[in-house]
């Protein structure tokens, strides 16, 4: 359509100069002693038309004559951009498709083209880290720190991960603490501080971490749970040498924690063996009057006493405890082996094999079996005992 108008207006253009040629009359006179010049208006009009387009012409080619290495320098840089975003791209492609050594090459070429020169040496140093070529992971990564301060936060971030990956916790952690000062704020860089903390053991920053996150949703719930029983547990047995120190933590732990089932198995295990045995029945008892747990069901009834005095009135209180208990969950067959322990425990004999006979009818378990056996030897019963025995090995090699 555009052709079409200036056609149309360039014949337009000579109809018009035609017309005009047919109708005027004048002319033009140059004179410079002794010559004379004359010629029709309409031819100077077009001569002086076509003089300067001649003239324009002129100085555009010498134009373009003088800024042909410019041209052609700017040509070059155009052509070595393309070419190392091509590598860059091929380099991401290679790497993501398991080529790793494919991917450093490209990554190398991308590099040296000056394109992307900061993510260039990334993805080489996570190549050569695939790789297992750490001396050449840690040469791209130092690339890196020289690609200015926008590429800072990135290599910290793959520093790491790939640390990580290695479970240099330690390298790892002082990478992500390098990225803010006091530490990562962004959730990407916090669940790899989770990680280093957790491998690293320093289970207070695992609490608060953890804790940051849930609290911004970017950790399932499921997951932090887990973290936080892992770090109580952990804490727990860290002071488990000193009574006082233990019973601080415990303390320390929120109410709402202290109930969860591992947390009060692990306070209750480790206050009994420092003699708090009347504080790890509580533990449990606490626990279990908001949440039914099996396992400590069963560690209620093995939970040892200082002397013999104090193991009788344990067991006498606890039974007592567990036969409530047994009320609401008749069938239970944890809490009726429990309930057997406890009654051999306070040597009610005939009590605890009636209560280990009916945790088997409901479920057959080695623990109980066992149980059965030693207090069949206890009561002078070797043949009852050896079958017993029998079994618990039969169920132990299941």
């Amino acid at each position: 359509m555009r052709a079409l108008f200036w056609l149309l207006a360039v014949f337009a253009a000579a109809v018009a100069l035609v017309i005009f040629g047919h109708a005027d009359d004048g002319y033009v006179l140059f004179v410079y002693p002794p010559y004379r010049l004359e010629m029709s208006l309409l031819f100077f009009g077009v001569a002086a038309v076509a003089t300067f387009a001649a003239l324009y012409l002129l100085a555009r080619f010498a134009h373009h004559v003088l800024a042909l290495p410019v041209h052609v320098r700017n040509f070059r840089q155009r052509r070595r951009r393309e070419r190392g975003q091509s590598a860059l791209a091929s380099a991401l492609q290679s790497y993501f498709e398991g080529r790793y050594a494919c991917a450093e090459k490209e990554a190398e070429r991308a590099h040296a083209s000056g394109a992307a020169p900061g993510l260039a040496a990334l993805i080489a140093a996570r190549a050569a880290h695939q790789m297992r070529n750490f001396e050449r992971r840690d040469e791209w990564l130092e690339r890196a720190a020289a690609a200015g301060e926008d590429m800072q936060v990135a290599r910290l971030v793959s520093r790491a991960e790939l640390a990580l990956e290695e479970r240099d916790y330690a390298t790892a952690r002082d990478a992500l603490t390098g990225l803010h000062g006091a530490g990562p704020k962004h959730i990407a860089s916090l669940r790899l501080l989770l990680r280093a903390e957790r491998g690293l053991g320093d289970w207070e920053e695992v609490l608060r971490i953890a804790a940051q996150l849930a609290k911004r949703d970017a950790i399932a719930p499921a997951p932090a749970e887990e973290y936080k029983v892992q770090a109580y547990v952990a804490l727990l047995a860290r002071a488990a040498g000193d009574r006082a120190a233990l019973e601080a933590r415990w303390r320390g732990i929120p109410s709402r924690d202290q109930i969860q089932p591992r947390i009060a198995a692990a306070a209750a295990r480790h206050a009994a063996a420092l003699g708090a045995a009347g504080l790890a029945r509580d533990i449990i008892e606490r626990s279990l009057a908001a949440e039914w747990s099996a396992p400590l069901v069963s560690l209620y009834g093995v939970l040892p006493a200082l002397d013999a005095a104090e193991r009788a009135e344990e067991a006498r209180r606890r039974t007592e405890k567990a036969e409530k208990w047994l009320r609401e969950r008749p069938e239970d067959p944890q809490l009726l082996a429990t309930l057997g322990r406890l009654c051999a425990h306070a040597e009610l004999w005939g009590k605890a094999q009636s209560y280990l006979e009916a945790s088997l009818s409901f479920e057959e378990t080695r623990a109980a079996h066992l149980e059965l056996a030693r207090l069949a030897e206890r009561t002078g019963r070797e043949a009852d005992a050896q079958s017993h025995f029998r079994r618990a090995a039969e169920l132990s090699g299941a």
